[in-house]
């Protein structure tokens, strides 16, 4: 009985529609968010609700399952009943239309001849390769192979060729009677003109012929490796006239494209569908350089100083170039950088009269082409890229310091022997002692070397210390939206394909790229958060001191002297708020009786509080700079820093020195004209560090 039902099954016919029913049945039968893979739903699919008509569900399965093998699998169901649709309707749509049967075949090339031969046996010798090593070993084996038996397989093929261009010439004048002949699918518009070949193309072409003639075995691979070698050595003037050529033939294109155009309007090409250029940026440069096209010159001095300084390092590694420029540089006088400047400032001036001249000659096109290549170059080049110009910017933004690139061992060598040379042969410039210090470190035998190489592991175990300590500091980078939400769920996805990461991750990401954009607005708040509070703590790691003071907070230094009184009067205020004995007034009652007090000091105490100041001050200098001392390099421009931007933010309308309210006693004045304006100075402080200074010693 189930054997009737299957022939049954095979023998019933579907037609188009009834295909494209099933289809919609399934569509229908599926849930609304299909999210797993296709071969799950097609499982869990109820084939009773998709059968239709006189189609069972057994039928329907067994349908889908024919279907589904001219389409591809690695999408979801939803996805797939689509393309089926579309194959269903366009069943031929992307197949390659065969050759005529009478069409030539062409012959085997002496390689292919060799592992068609060879290929069955090393398949036997060795099972365990794939194609590709088996392919790799003939390969090799060819290569290998004495000049005498490779003649075996280059006579077969230069044989089996001669008959091969007799075949064709029959073939050719037959043509007409075999209208069905297409080698490949026939093109909307493919009598379109042809492209216009580049310079390296038209070369190759006529280069081609003439190397085929002394190596008549050689494959397509020998060729283009042979002649791609000989194009990069080509010189400058044998380049140019291929160039030239390729121009002319994109004019001549560029006048049959816009008749083609104009002919076939049903083609809907426009002006964009001709080829702009057929040469590359070089090619393009070279030939601009012989129309006259004059050399972008040095941005500044420092640049013009390491063009000359290089044009004479050949013998120099590259690596050493800019390092030793850049050291070269900071030996200069300042005269001496001032006379380069003036020099690149020149050299400006000239160039724009000479680029003026040039682009006179040529037409608006290419005068917009050249212009705007010269708009993205200064973009590129903009900002001064001098050494001096590098601390001016480093000023700008505050910066953990970073840790200096080691130099090398050359360059330890060539600053240890420099200063001597200099000695012995002041007739040499800077630039004839760096070729001559960088010979005399290639003739310096290998025991001499080590010196300077284990230098070299020191300098670099140091710096590799220090960027190991910076990156430690920096905070934990931004996550995003897609980041945050997979935290967020990457406990039950795990849980769900029990503990396999991977098939986690891949779900994950298949879920939050199906996910609507209302969906994600949350998460994409949080990564927005997550960059706010990366910038806030990358700015503070940065720049501690200007976060400090931005906050309003007071930067704690560890073992920092406390400042003493700047004042005779500020030293009486502090005796006289640490005593005690004022404690029961409130502040503003409690300074403004202090001050009343200092009012009535006689002279003589008034000078003993000021010595005391004095002498506090001078011990406090002392004990800030040993204190100083024993900070690193970043500790102490930190501090130097806060201080600054302290002060500047005191200076500042509204900053708390100009807050600060006057003490009475400025009320009151002395007949002696010197000590009134003691006190005022010191008056106008009081009031703002007496809170500070409560809290320290008195003497």
């Amino acid at each position: 009985m189930n054997g009737e039902m299957e022939t049954s099954a095979q023998d019933q016919v579907w037609v188009q529609d009834d295909l494209l029913k099933l289809l919609e049945a399934m569509k229908v039968a599926l849930p609304q968010k299909d999210l797993t893979k296709y071969k799950t739903s097609e499982s869990h699919l109820d084939w009773q609700k998709v059968a239709f008509n006189s189609y069972t569900a057994e039928m329907c399965k067994q349908k889908w399952q024919e279907v589904s093998k001219e389409i591809r699998k690695f999408r979801t169901l939803t996805e797939l009943i689509v393309d089926a649709q579309d194959y269903i309707k366009n069943p031929y749509k992307g197949k390659k239309i065969k050759k005529h049967p009478d069409f030539p075949k062409k012959p085997l090339t002496p390689y292919f001849r060799f592992f068609m031969e060879k290929r069955a046996k090393y398949a036997k010798l060795h099972p365990e390769m794939s194609n590709l090593d088996l392919t790799k070993i003939l390969s090799k084996k060819y290569r290998e192979l004495p000049e005498k038996k490779k003649k075996k397989y280059v006579d077969d093929f230069l044989r089996d060729k001669e008959m091969f261009v007799q075949s064709m010439d029959k073939f050719s004048k037959y043509r007409e009677e075999h209208p069905d002949l297409v080698e490949s699918m026939a093109k909307k518009g493919s009598n379109v003109p042809e492209k216009p070949k580049t310079p390296q193309q038209l070369w190759y072409n006529h280069e081609k012929k003439a190397f085929l003639k002394t190596h008549p075995e050689a494959t397509t691979k020998d060729i283009k490796d042979n002649l791609g070698k000989q194009w990069t050595q080509l010189s400058d003037k044998k380049r140019l006239k291929w160039i030239t050529k390729s121009l002319e033939q994109r004019k001549l294109y560029e006048e049959v494209m816009r008749e083609y155009i104009q002919q076939h309007p049903e083609l809907n090409m426009t002006q964009d569908d001709i080829v702009k250029s057929t040469l590359t940026k070089a090619e393009r440069h070279l030939k601009d350089k012989s129309d006259g096209r004059p050399d972008k010159p040095p941005p500044n001095g420092y640049s013009m100083f390491c063009a000359e300084l290089m044009s004479n390092m050949k013998d120099v590694p590259s690596t050493e170039r800019m390092v030793m420029c850049s050291q070269r540089w900071k030996l200069l006088k300042q005269g001496e950088k001032d006379a380069y400047q003036k020099r690149c400032e020149q050299r400006k001036k000239e160039y724009e009269i000479e680029m003026n001249r040039f682009l006179s000659t040529l037409s608006e096109q290419e005068q917009q082409r050249v212009l705007s290549e010269e708009k993205i170059g200064y973009k590129k080049g903009t900002g001064a890229s001098s050494p001096a110009s590098k601390k001016k910017n480093s000023k700008t933004k505050a910066s953990p310091e970073k840790p200096k690139r080691p130099i090398s061992a050359m360059f330890i060598f060539s600053e240890e022997k420099r200063p001597k040379l200099q000695q012995e042969r002041p007739d040499l410039s800077d630039s004839e002692l760096t070729r001559l210090l960088a010979r005399m470190w290639n003739e310096l035998p290998d025991k001499k070397k080590e010196k300077y190489k284990r230098l070299e592991i020191v300098l670099k175990a140091e710096s590799v210390k220090k960027e190991k300590e910076d990156r430690s500091r920096l905070p934990d980078p931004p996550k995003t939206a897609q980041e945050i939400w997979q935290q967020s769920v990457i406990g039950d996805y795990m849980a769900r394909f029990k503990s396999d990461r991977s098939k986690a991750q891949k779900a994950m990401e298949a879920t939050w790229s199906n996910m609507e954009k209302k969906e994600k607005i949350m998460w994409i708040k949080k990564a927005a958060e997550d960059q706010k509070r990366y910038e806030r703590e990358l700015y503070e790691m940065r720049s501690p001191a200007a976060a400090a003071i931005a906050s309003g907070k007071k930067m704690k230094f560890e073992g920092e002297p406390k400042k003493p009184p700047s004042n005779g009067y500020q030293k009486f205020s502090q005796e006289m708020l640490s005593n005690g004995e004022l404690n029961h007034l409130p502040m503003k009652e409690r300074m403004t009786e202090i001050g009343s007090r200092w009012q009535r000091l006689p002279l003589k105490d008034k000078d003993r509080y000021k010595k005391i100041a004095e002498e506090k001050q001078r011990q406090y200098k002392v004990q800030l700079e040993q204190w100083l001392a024993s900070l690193s390099s970043q500790e102490r421009n930190t501090y130097k820093e806060y201080n600054s931007q302290k002060r500047k933010s005191a200076a500042k309308p509204g900053g708390p020195k100009a807050k600060s309210k006057k003490s009475p006693e400025k009320a009151s004045s002395e007949a002696d004209s010197s000590e009134d304006k003691e006190n005022k100075s010191e008056d106008s402080s009081s009031e703002s560090n007496s809170q500070e200074s409560s809290d320290s010693d008195s003497d």
